[in-house]
């Protein structure tokens, strides 16, 4: 294996991967029963102590 064979999966495999774990997050993140859990975290800021 060669510099040029191990850079080329690197970048293949490299994006499918983190375009997985992209998919992951993003449907973490909209996931409905996630939704009061943000909607509260958003309202922080606002809160006076």
């Amino acid at each position: 294996m060669d510099y040029n064979s191990v850079s080329a999966f690197a970048q293949s495999y490299g994006l499918l991967y983190l375009f997985g774990v992209f998919l992951i997050v993003l449907a973490y993140a909209l996931w409905p029963r996630n939704k009061e859990k943000f909607d509260k975290a958003a309202q922080i800021p606002l809160e006076e102590d």
